[in-house]
Formats: C-alpha cells, sequence, structure tokens
C-alpha cells in the first residue's frame, strides 16, 4: 500500500506539529543521551563495556517492549468519542449515562477474535467490538461483538473452543478438522456458525457492521425494580461487507486492511469536515415477568430476542472522532472487563457473562499486571478509594491512606446509595449440581427462522458455498456429522449442503 492517506502521513503531521516542541535526546531519567546511533567503545574498533548505560538502556527496554498478547481478541484497532444519550430511560435505570443529553466520553476497540496479533484484518471471523464509557460514577465495560449471539452458552467450554480455532499445538497451523469436530458437536453453536458463514461474515472495515452486547444484562431503576435488557449498536454508515475472493486478495495486499480504514476515516473526517463514524445505540426490554413466560431462555447467549416481541427502543448514539496518540499505551493496554457495571447497570443468570466476569480481569492481571486499571486508558475519572496497595507498576498508592478496614483515620468507608443499585435484586433457588442437560435445549429453531425468513435465495447460497468451501477441508466423518448438523436446522439447508459438498472431486460423497 503506497497511498500518502492519512495513515501514511501520521509522522509528517507529527513533524509539522511539535517542530518548536523538540528538545535534546534523554534518557528515561531525564539525562542527556551522548549520541543515539553509537555505543561505548574502547577504541574506535573495540570491545563494548558493560558501563555503556546507553546501550544497556535501550537494549533493556526493547526486549520488554511487548506485552503477552490477548489469547483471543489479539489484533485489534481502537479509538475515542463520547456517547450522547438522547432518550431518557430513568423508568428503567438509575444510570446517569442514560440521562436525557448526557454525554459521556467512551474508548471502542474493534479486533478479529481466533487469529494472531499479525493475522489479516479480512478473515471470516466474529469481530469483537467493546466499549469503554468513561462515565462520573466509574468505568462501565460493555463487552459485546458483531453478532447478537455465541458459540457457546456455558463458560466452560470456551477454552475448548478457542484450542479448536487456534493453532494445532504439533503442526501450529489452522486445524479444521479440529475446527469442523468441536462445532459439529457442539449444537449450540449453529446458530452462530450461520451468522459466520453468511454474507456478513467478513465485514467490510469494522466501520460498517452492527455491534451487540451480545449478553442479557439488568437495568435498575431509583426504586430497585429490575428490567432485562440487551445493548445494540447499529452503524450509520451502512453494513458493507466482503466477498471472499475480494477478502483474500485484501489479506495478501493490505492485511491491516480494517486499521488503516478506520484511521483515515477519523483523522480524514476531522482534516475535512466530513462526518465521523457513528453507530446508534437501541436496547430491548424484558420484564421479569415477561422472562418467566418465554418460550426460550432469555439469559441464553445462543438465542436472540425477536424483535417483533421485544422491539429495538433508540436511547442515543456514538461518535467516534478521535484517533490514539500512542497504540500501545492507549489501545493495546486498553483492558475491559464486564463486571465493571455501574450505578443503574447489573448482570444476569446468562452463564457465559458469569464467566466473563471472572475470566476478564484474571487474564489482565495476567497480560498486564495487577495494576492495570491505574494505567491511564482504564483509569475512572471519578477516582479510586479503597484497600488494594502495591503490586507491579502501582502508580498511585493512594496518598497514605490506611489499607485496612476497618480503622478509625478516616476510612474510606461504603458508599450507602450503592445499596440501592447492586447487586441486582434477582431470586434463585434450586439445587447446586451440574445440569448437562441445559446444552440440550432447542438449538434450532432460531437458526431455522434464520434460515427460512431471514435470508434470500441469494444469501442462502452463498452460506452454503463458504460452509462447503470450510467444511471439506475436514475428514470424512465429521464432514457427515456437520451435514447431520444442517439438516436439523433444515431439510432444505442439509440438501444443499450435502450436494455442493458432493460437487467437490477431493470429497467422498456423502
Amino acid at each position: 500500500m503506497c497511498t500518502r492517506d492519512a495513515a501514511a502521513r501520521q509522522l509528517e503531521e507529527w513533524s509539522k506539529n511539535n517542530q518548536d516542541k523538540v528538545g535534546y535526546a534523554r534518557n528515561s531519567a531525564g539525562v542527556a543521551i551522548v549520541n543515539p546511533a553509537t555505543s561505548l567503545t574502547i577504541g574506535k574498533h573495540g570491545l563494548i563495556p558493560l558501563r555503556d548505560w546507553q546501550l544497556v538502556e535501550r537494549l533493556g527496554h526493547f526486549h520488554r517492549e511487548r506485552i503477552p498478547e490477548r489469547i483471543v481478541h489479539a489484533k485489534g484497532a481502537g479509538a475515542f468519542g463520547e456517547f450522547i444519550c438522547t432518550r431518557d430511560l430513568s423508568k428503567y435505570t438509575s444510570s446517569k449515562v442514560f440521562q436525557l443529553s448526557n454525554k459521556t466520553p467512551i474508548a471502542v476497540r474493534f479486533s478479529t477474535v481466533a487469529g494472531n496479533m499479525g493475522s489479516a484484518d479480512t478473515v471470516r471471523d466474529p469481530r469483537g467490538f467493546a466499549i469503554k464509557f468513561y462515565t462520573e460514577e466509574g468505568i462501565w465495560d460493555l463487552v459485546g461483538n458483531n453478532t447478537p449471539i455465541f458459540f457457546m452458552k456455558d463458560p466452560i467450554l470456551f477454552p475448548m473452543f478457542i484450542h479448536s480455532q487456534k493453532r494445532n499445538p504439533v503442526t501450529n497451523l489452522r486445524d479444521w478438522d479440529a475446527f469442523w469436530d468441536y462445532l459439529s458437536l457442539t449444537p449450540m453453536s449453529v446458530h452462530q456458525v450461520m451468522i459466520l458463514f453468511s454474507d456478513r461474515g467478513i465485514p467490510d472495515g469494522f466501520r460498517h457492521q452492527h455491534g451487540f452486547g451480545s449478553h442479557t444484562f439488568s437495568l435498575i431503576n431509583g426504586d430497585r425494580k429490575l428490567t432485562w435488557c440487551k445493548f445494540i449498536y447499529k452503524t450509520n454508515q451502512g453494513i458493507k461487507n466482503l466477498d471472499p475472493a475480494t477478502a483474500e486478495k485484501l489479506a495478501g495486499s493490505d492485511p491491516d486492511y480494517a486499521a488503516r480504514d478506520l484511521y483515515n476515516a477519523i483523522a480524514e473526517a476531522g482534516e475535512k469536515s466530513k462526518s465521523y463514524p457513528s453507530w446508534t445505540m437501541y436496547v430491548q426490554l424484558m420484564t421479569p415477568e415477561q422472562a418467566k413466560k418465554s418460550k426460550f431462555d432469555p439469559f441464553d447467549i445462543t438465542k436472540v430476542w425477536p424483535h417483533g416481541e421485544f422491539p429495538l427502543i433508540e436511547v442515543g448514539k456514538f461518535v467516534l472522532n478521535s484517533n490514539p496518540t500512542n497504540y500501545f499505551s492507549q489501545i493495546e493496554q486498553l483492558a475491559f472487563s464486564p463486571n465493571n457495571l455501574t450505578p443503574g447497570i447489573g448482570d444476569s443468570p446468562d452463564r457465559l457473562l458469569q464467566g466473563r466476569m471472572f475470566s476478564y480481569q484474571d487474564a489482565h492481571r495476567y497480560r498486564l499486571g495487577a495494576n492495570f486499571q491505574q494505567l491511564p486508558v482504564n483509569r475512572p475519572p471519578n477516582g479510586v478509594a479503597n484497600f488494594d496497595r502495591d503490586g507491579v507498576m502501582c502508580i498511585f498508592s493512594q496518598q497514605g491512606a490506611p489499607n485496612y478496614y476497618p480503622n478509625s483515620f478516616g476510612g474510606p468507608n461504603a458508599d450507602p446509595e450503592a445499596a440501592t443499585w447492586t447487586p441486582p435484586p434477582q431470586h434463585f433457588d434450586g439445587y447446586e449440581n451440574y445440569y448437562p442437560e441445559y446444552y440440550e435445549e432447542d438449538n434450532f429453531s432460531q437458526p431455522r427462522v434464520f434460515w427460512e425468513r431471514v435470508l434470500n435465495e441469494g444469501a442462502k447460497k452463498s452460506l452454503v458455498e463458504n460452509l462447503a468451501n470450510s467444511i471439506k477441508c475436514a475428514n470424512r466423518s465429521i464432514q457427515k456429522r456437520a451435514v447431520e448438523v444442517f439438516t436439523k436446522v433444515s431439510e432444505d439447508l442439509g440438501t444443499k449442503l450435502r450436494k455442493k459438498l458432493n460437487q467437490n472431486d477431493r470429497i467422498v460423497h456423502l
């Protein structure tokens, strides 16, 4: 890519805006650097002594420039902006984010799921779509994807799923036997698989896709009345997708296609007064009484809430109007935690959400350190007052406040208002046990609706072709099992898929 777009001109722009600010080279302690391009040697052609602190510091830091990459969602891009509330939701939630006309600063990170840091942006893969709200009540992290559902409903299966999508530990290659073996043995994944292999499976960049909180959350109002909620954000740029051939070509010519597109869209909007990338946010609402009468489990992330029964309610708009000034500190170290739930917004019995509320925090502590939330991009705007101290990269020691409770030296004490919004007022009963039959609940009705009512004939043809082109890479027994799963969705789908696979000379007829 040799175009002189905004991304290509970043250094030129920096130089133009910082000419009068550039001083002499200094090290991380502020000490002047003698010569940035030359090591200290004993004689012109002699050895380098250990006391060449310039070299030691540079190499020592260089060895540590990279932190462990995310196990999933490793490759991504992000930007900053604001959310503007356009509908007051105080009837349902005490959250100040949803008070009419309120503006909340946000950070957004987009990502692919299965690939490494160097993978292409144009692979067939779900896209992460996470929003961090810097609210006056603390950090709210809405961690979602570009699909309304997911591959499994129980968090214990998540590592297994990811193992099947990642590199084979022996060959270090993507393994299509593992990929389709897992999916064909897990019928709860079929709805998500059909969406992934539909025409929307490869978005044209990050700007032209919808986003979903995916999980069921709870809204709690000032009277502690609970309402179940889904969050949805629709792109104002219009949906655009890549066909497989174009996506494959871009993977070779411009693997950072989506990241480049997002950066340039924001930079050029600022230069030319064009519209910044934006999304309109909606909620779906369900009362506890409706949830009890629902024909499907409203807390099962493999299910959608039908729009006819639970219509979309527009609540606001968010705009991305600022690119990061440093990718590492602002995007690579940007850390989302589904348990960051501010007053008026809570969790639900969604099993996968319950698992993520532990898993994300634990992953960040490993990858970024115990004090990852002290990093500027993760820091709450309303401050922190607790009893956690020290650890790697502790940059805020709370000015010597006591680190134990109770104490008689000024707190901090509990906020009496917190009891009005947490935990969500839920009731549970039943025996503690393992319930594998939960997996066997209806896995095919909603995928059948997707096939019969959502997709037109052209989209059905694309889905079948995309599935066949991937399934054909697995062994014969797995191919047969995959076809059987899709036949349970629809005889028509199963027949078309079997016929398409049998057209391939490499495949033993099913």
